[in-house]
């Protein structure tokens, strides 16, 4: 081989080195492990990101026995590992897709409310969430009705906080994934409305189940109950079965939706008393 071949080999082993050292630095991101961002609380939603729902079900969980024992609110996820489940349960919410960083925006925004009521530095990490959720831990809820406003409040801030991050990496909901989504939204509205929510039971509660309006504050409760994951999980199966169908019809703002979802709801509510 001439000089000038070894040479201009050299060059391209040496090019080739050069980006490999580089790609580590610049490009990899190292993942954090469900009990180290529970025990340390500086995970950012591009870490979460990265986990599998299977994982964060853990981080979750985890937030909740550690750091959420120490203040008081060892059982106030349990909806969201509800959620969580049923994503992992169904394959969805991947790393990297619409769900999947929707998701990361609410999970952070818990931690990092987490990390402010325990007085940690490092801030919301942008999340408008953190702080409302930091509110909720340390508020004294006089009622249910408070109590389920401010946890609301929290997951919305944090969950629009989710979708905005979503759509600054390219990635929007699919129709099903809107449809779905605006279940979601009927549940924080059903927290944050409880008396309008009881009102519309009593009144349409016998057009929908004879028992429903008798039974209308036990299963609102039920369906509303943070600290249970069934409901959550049970109501995210309905949800995604009707969003994978076709939007419902003739339904207006989340009153309407609410009440649209409440026939199957309640046949779960009436199945879930009678195992119980």
């Amino acid at each position: 081989m001439s000089l000038r071949r070894r040479i201009l080999l050299f060059l391209s082993i040496a090019g080739l080195l050069a980006m490999v050292v580089a790609v580590p630095a610049g490009a990899a991101q190292e993942r954090r492990t469900p009990a180290d961002c529970a025990a340390a609380l500086d995970c950012t939603a591009a870490d979460i990101d990265l986990m599998t729902m299977a994982e964060r079900l853990e981080f979750v969980r985890a937030m909740q026995s550690g750091p959420g024992a120490e203040l008081g609110v060892a059982d106030r996820w349990r909806n969201i590992e509800g959620v969580i489940t049923f994503f992992r349960d169904n394959q969805l919410g991947a790393p990297g897709t619409w769900a999947s960083y929707v998701d990361a925006g609410i999970v952070e925004g818990i931690e990092r409310g987490l990390a402010l009521a325990r007085g940690q530095g490092g801030g919301d990490f942008g999340n408008p969430g953190s702080a409302k959720w930091a509110t909720y831990i340390t508020g004294d809820w006089a009622t249910r009705a408070e109590h389920d406003r401010a946890w609301s409040e929290a997951e919305q801030a944090s969950t629009e906080h989710g979708v905005a991050l979503a759509e600054s990496h390219g990635q929007y909901a699919t129709d099903v994934e809107e449809r779905f989504y605006q279940f979601s939204e009927t549940y924080r509205w059903a927290l944050r409305n409880r008396p309008v929510a009881l009102d519309l039971l009593a009144v349409f509660g016998p057009l929908i189940h004879p028992e429903l309006a008798k039974a209308r504050v036990p299963f609102y409760d039920w369906f509303t109950d943070v600290r249970e994951s069934a409901p959550s999980y049970k109501g995210c199966e309905m949800a995604y079965g009707f969003a994978q169908l076709h939007p419902i019809e003739g339904v207006v703002g989340a009153a309407g939706l609410f009440l649209a979802y409440v026939t199957e709801l309640f046949a779960e509510y009436r199945a879930d008393q009678s195992v119980h």
